[in-house]
């Protein structure tokens, strides 16, 4: 394969790199820097026709090929993923800001998502429905045709993986719309796929901003929607999908709680939380970013995460710090201005809440104290290195304080107690619960949102369930 890294990309279409129907271009910028080091077409919703018609023409050949020669290719973008993971990772950190090995270690778990599909996809079965004696039912699953996938920016590789694995595995090809400010290990992605064998056509990337987003998933001819980011866009995507009756599969925001009872191992419980909160700069939709503490330990949990968030190391991804920066300029500023409420509403800044002296969107890792659940820094996504701590004083008011949101993407409880752990899991109003960890599971657990966190579910079997749709045949067999 050729260098990964360029200074100028092309759009990928029907199997080629082509150039945008405009001249416009969007600069990318390495977030530890704030210098732009390549460009993308700003694509139109022109390109998004071109995509959607190659995407239809590739489809009805790569439907029939069989579940076996589909499952081949699958482990084909596996293996070809995991041979260019340093040169992949080293992509991503530049895009995204993550550090190295977390770049890298993104790459083999999204190949982990197409070794996962790719055993699935001769598992993909109808069954039949005893009816009559004169009857023969039964029901087939077929592939919807093309699915749109909008990529947001925090993971992009793995997002794609966790899309596009199951609706090739199911027969369908696909149309990607990756964000502006991470735009380049789409295109990795799509060269991935050519040396893999991807026939033409079936892995499509059209790069750019709010126009071939919105043109995507209100096209007339994309028959299924994957989008994964904020609760407005979202809504603003169901919304167009609406006009076709578009099917959509939603993972959306979340401010997912860590419950943290009194018999909890402390150290178990702050590792993780810490992890989870600081993971990505925070910019982690499933991160614990309400810990919710038993008041007997409360203070001393405090303490230990103040500990943990000052002895992180921040610098550029490539370095392969602790953590990185955040993604972009505004985001960065999103999140200082989140900082300065809290301290307004009240909370206790207990460490970080600086930008550091440096060029780079740098946020130090962030604890506030003495946090209300009804404070804006409580009930809002902030999506970046800053944890609220929040005391309780019996389990039922811990369930009540995490339920008390308009999301329910993840939650979590840390506990000795079996009985305690189990009632509070299943009591916490979230597709995806932690017991003693957190980011637990493999390609093999769905996951998805309640509430205005999402709809559908991604990964798993389940996660197949957004890509094809079931036909039912009804055979008369009396010869009368």
């Amino acid at each position: 394969m050729s260098s990964l890294m360029k200074e100028r990309y092309q759009l990928y279409i029907g199997g080629e790199e082509v150039e945008s129907s405009d001249d416009e271009v969007i600069d990318v910028i390495n977030p530890a820097t704030e210098e732009p080091f390549a460009t993308v077409p700003a694509g139109t919703s022109e390109d998004v026709d071109r995509a959607v018609a190659a995407a239809s023409e590739a489809q009805e050949e790569w439907a029939k090929k069989t579940p076996v020669e589909r499952a081949g290719v699958l482990r084909e973008i596996a293996d070809t993923l995991r041979e260019n993971a340093e040169s992949l990772g080293e992509v991503g950190t530049r895009d995204q800001g993550k550090p190295m090995s977390s770049s890298i270690g993104t790459v083999h778990g999204t190949a982990s998502f197409f070794d996962f599909y790719a055993g699935a996809a001769d598992k993909i079965e109808g069954e039949t429905i005893p009816v009559d004696e004169d009857t023969l039912d039964f029901t087939v699953r077929e592939p919807y045709g093309v699915s749109g996938h909008i990529i947001p920016w925090n993971a992009p590789l793995a997002i794609i993986g966790q899309g596009v694995a199951p609706s090739l595995a199911a027969g369908n090809a696909a149309v990607i719309k990756p964000a502006p400010t991470a735009p380049l290990l789409a295109l990795n992605f799509a060269e991935i796929c050519r040396e893999a064998g991807v026939p033409d056509g079936v892995v499509n990337v059209v790069t750019g901003a709010t126009e071939p987003g919105a043109a995507l998933s209100g096209h007339e001819d994309v028959d299924t929607i994957s989008f994964t980011g904020s609760v407005p866009t979202g809504s603003a995507v169901m919304e167009s999908a609406a006009k076709n009756i578009t099917p959509v599969t939603l993972e959306l925001g979340g401010k997912n709680p860590a419950i943290v009872l009194p018999d909890a191992d402390l150290e178990q419980a702050v590792s993780n939380v810490q992890m989870g909160i600081f993971t990505n700069a925070g910019q982690v939709c499933a991160a614990p970013d309400r810990a919710i503490v038993h008041e007997s330990v409360y203070d001393e949990f405090v303490e230990r995460i103040v500990e943990g968030a000052e002895s992180y190391d921040l610098g550029p991804g490539a370095e392969d710090p602790d953590m990185g920066p955040l993604n972009y300029e505004e985001h960065f500023e999103s999140v200082l201005e989140y900082i300065e409420l809290g301290i307004e509403e009240g909370a206790t800044l207990e460490t970080g809440g600086e930008a550091l002296d440096r060029d780079g969107y740098f946020v130090e890792p962030t604890v506030f104290s003495d946090v209300e659940n009804d404070m804006q820094i409580a009930q809002e996504e902030i999506f970046g290195p800053v944890l609220c701590v929040i005391p309780f004083s019996d389990r039922e008011e811990a369930v009540e304080i995490a339920n008390d949101i308009e999301l329910g993407l993840t939650g979590g409880v840390f506990s000795e107690n079996v009985t305690d752990a189990l009632q509070t899991a299943r009591e916490i109003e979230a597709g995806s619960i932690y017991v003693n960890q957190w980011f637990g599971g493999s390609a093999a657990v769905p996951f998805g949102g309640y509430k205005k966190s999402g709809i559908g579910r991604e990964l798993g079997m389940q996660g197949l369930e957004s890509y094809f749709q079931s036909k039912n045949v009804c055979v008369n067999l009396d010869d009368d």
